[in-house]
């Protein structure tokens, strides 16, 4: 059980994943460590890669304490734990400020990923959406909703690993779960993975810029924000 790296559990994902090949899909990746995995799908599907933009928002004096998350988009999607938040007493206020702040971030990092490029287009498309594993799933759950938004025709949730009981509350959330596997001792996504680095932002501008290859000539970016 478990991958040696993010490049090799995103081959074994694509292969699961190949029957999608003939929908022209969109890969989307959660940065920075779902991008080596959604690499290596859009390279066997032979389909663009893009980013879905998201930002955890812990809990005050607990940052690692995820209460929710914000993903980027023309309605920026919050989403929060609500009974998390309650039991901490998390003011209206402060979740307001850290959206704020997160957003900031996210734009920061829309700047130096992307330029002035556009995200692509996924509106009537397959939309894929990847990354390492999914643990809480705070994440992925703004990361799925902000998609949805964009009005994909078919919005896949794909990942290598995940927690079976987050899992399960994904039902509803994507057209099409694919996950390689979900074991019952799970106590972080790293402890699945033998090579589990940390990514910095040149390895991930540098995943991107050689992706660009895989992109069909009729395909490429949009001219809009999504």
């Amino acid at each position: 059980m478990g991958f040696a790296d993010r490049r090799q559990a995103g081959q074994q994902l694509a292969r699961r994943l190949a029957h999608l090949k003939s929908r022209h899909p969109v890969v989307l990746a959660l940065p920075r460590g779902g991008v080596p995995v959604g690499f290596e799908i859009a390279r066997a599907l032979a389909a663009p890669l893009d980013l879905v933009l998201v930002r955890k928002i812990g809990a005050p004096g607990q940052p690692e304490l995820a209460i929710g998350a914000v993903a980027d988009g023309a309605h920026p999607e919050l989403v929060t734990d609500p009974s998390l938040a309650s039991w901490l007493a998390v003011a209206p206020e402060y979740l307001q400020a850290a959206k704020a702040r997160e957003l900031a971030e996210i734009e920061r990092r829309r700047r130096l990923y992307f330029g002035d490029r556009a995200p692509v287009e996924v509106r009537r498309r397959t939309a894929i959406l990847v990354d390492d594993g999914i643990a809480t799933g705070a994440t992925m759950r703004a990361a799925l909703r902000a998609t949805r938004r964009r009005a994909p025709a078919w919005l896949v949730l794909a990942v290598p690993v995940a927690a079976p009981d987050t899992l399960a509350r994904f039902q509803g959330e994507a057209d099409e779960i694919v996950c390689l596997e979900t074991p019952a001792a799970f106590m972080a996504v790293g402890q699945f993975y033998r090579s589990f680095p940390q990514l910095e932002d040149d390895e991930v501008i540098a995943l991107l810029r050689a992706a660009q290859e895989f992109i069909p000539p009729a395909d490429g970016r949009g001219s809009a924000h999504g």
